[in-house]
Parts: structure tokens; sequence; C-alpha cells
């Protein structure tokens, strides 16, 4: 075996979580291949780790243990014949703070939360940004004061996820709206549950909202109930009131799966308004058949700032897409 032909230099690689080495190699002849080994301890011997090519000059190792030394040795071989390099190292992975090559993630970020402070402060500032206007958030006084004029209940079905659910969040937004609505008309509000956290956040938000609207009297925690964990059974349980108490508007805004088209079957063979929204995009097509509106995706998201013109809540979803338009861009 010959000692000599071939240089070996390594270093920790850029840009990385300190779990790989860059391992490059110079000889002075063109080699059939190299084969690649590494050690812990030079002196306990040498591993294998792969083999290459002869037209391969480097080589990243990978899945290393942060703050270990290691040791390389590269092995060329010409017709049968073994060129062995010197032994190089200790080589040692670090992991970098910062990753240069996704600045403009970085960068991009920045502007983004730059442009929502900047909306927020215009909103705050001029009291109104303007919105698209969102029809089925526009029919929802309509909706509710249909059903006050014929004397019926309004059903709100919030979706079948528990409160740590984003759906879940943002549909408990809208019901605060829909119970003031409804409490300043005193028109019975249903809203079945399918979690009992959900139902004890329901209950506070209705009866946050007849207060609001100084019909503390018109909430009846008995309206606001949980029904059963269970899907199917959960949707048996909404069927019911609708076959029973004959609402004349329907709510469902949440998270939906298969029961989205039972549930807005249902309601439509009773003759109510309903109006839906999700973003869970398989049951999309369900709602927009049966119901008369849907919130399409985002849109649920949304709902919130749009009927509350709340400034925080406008400038976010202003700058959120400002920032859309910016990740395209980049």
């Amino acid at each position: 075996m010959l000692m000599v032909g071939i240089n070996v230099e390594a270093f920790d690689t850029p840009n990385d979580d300190g779990s790989s080495v860059t391992v490059t190699w110079q000889t002075d002849t063109q080699l059939q291949s190299f084969r690649i080994l590494r050690s812990l301890n030079p002196e306990e011997g040498f591993e294998p780790i792969t083999q290459v090519p002869g037209d391969q000059t480097s080589f990243v190792d990978r899945e290393l243990q942060a703050g270990e030394q290691y040791y390389y040795q590269i092995i060329g071989v010409i017709n049968n014949e073994e060129i062995v390099s010197e032994i190089a190292g200790p080589f040692v992975p670090t992991a970098q703070f910062f990753n240069t090559d996704r600045i403009n993630i970085l960068v991009t970020i920045a502007v983004l939360f730059a442009a929502i402070l900047f909306y927020i402060n215009l909103a705050r500032r001029s009291g109104k940004l303007y919105i698209r206007k969102i029809p089925a958030l526009t029919a929802i006084e309509e909706a509710i004061g249909r059903a006050t004029e014929m004397g019926k209940p309004v059903l709100y079905v919030p979706g079948i996820m528990d409160i740590d659910d984003p759906q879940t969040i943002a549909s408990m937004s809208i019901l605060g709206k829909v119970a003031e609505k409804t409490a300043k008309y005193g028109t019975p509000l249903y809203v079945p549950t399918a979690k009992a956290m959900a139902m004890t956040m329901a209950q506070q938000v209705v009866k946050e909202a007849a207060t609001k609207v100084g019909r503390p009297d018109w909430f009846v925690a008995d309206n606001i109930r949980y029904l059963t964990d269970d899907q199917f059974g959960y949707v048996s349980g909404v069927d019911g009131i609708m076959l029973r108490e004959k609402p004349a508007t329907n709510f469902y805004l949440g998270v939906f799966y298969a029961e989205s088209l039972i549930l807005a079957e249902t309601g439509h063979s009773t003759g109510a308004i309903q109006i839906a929204g999700t973003a869970m995009p398989d049951q999309l097509p369900f709602f927009v058949a049966a119901c008369d509106y849907t919130l399409l995706g985002e849109e649920l998201y949304a709902a919130s700032a749009y009927l509350s013109q709340e400034p925080v809540q406008l400038g976010s979803l202003k700058g959120q897409d400002f920032g859309k338009l910016i990740f395209i861009v980049v």
C-alpha cells in the first residue's frame, strides 16, 4: 500500500444543525473509486462508511453527533491497487445559530410582521379598514330575522372538535355575534355540542352576549347542551333537534367530517335557511350543494374580524393578506 497521493481535508458543514461534516480530497491522478473511512479513535481502527466513483471529490457525512471528534481516511483504488491517504482530523461538527441560506424567509417574516403592525395602527387611527363583503356573513342578520318573524328557533352547530381546534375557536367568535342578534330579537338559540369543554365555552359566550345586549333573562343554559363524543351519535342528536324543533335557520360553522352532508340534507329537508363554513376542503362541496351560504376555508377565520370590526383583528387580517402577496413573490 502507498501512503501518498491523496490529500484529505474536512470541515464542519455550514448552515446545518451540527450533524454533518464535509470531507474533500485531491489526488494527482485519476482513480477508479474512493472508499471513505471514519473513526472516533484512530488507534482503534477505521470503519468504511461509503464508496464513491473516481470523479467525485467531496462527501457530506451526515447523522453525526454534535461535539464529537471524527477522523477520516480515504482509500483510492486504481488497477486493483489501493492508495491510502494520511489520517485527517479531528473534526468536530457544530450547529450554527443561523442558516444563511434562509435569509429570504427571515426578511419575509419581518415584512409580514411590519405589515400587520402597520395595518393595526392604521385601523386604530381610521377606525375602519375595507374588507370585501362576505355573503354568508351579511346574510346572518337576515336569516335570524326570518326565524324571528316565523316564531321559530335558531340552531347553531359548532362542529365536532374541542376548543383546542382553531376552527372551533373561530366558530365561537361567530357564535357570540349570532347570540347577540338572537338575544336582541328574543329568538331561541340551540347550540348542541360534541365536547363537554365546547359546551362550557359556548354557554359562557352566549351568556355574555345576552348580557351585552341587556337581555340576561333570555339566556337558557339548557339550550346549549352536550350530546355525545360519538361522531354519528352526535349527528343523530342534532338531526333530532332539527325534526322536533323545526328551526328556521341553521348554522354549521367549525370542523366537520362525514357528518356534513347528513346535517345539511336534514336541514334542507326542513326548509331552513342554512349558513355553513369550514376549513375542511373535502366537506366544502357538500355544504355548497345543500346550504344557502358557505364560508370557504379561510373565510371562517376572517369572520370574527369582519363581524366585530375590531382594529387589532382587522389590522391582522389585512396584514396577513399583504403577507400572502409577499410569499407569492418570494
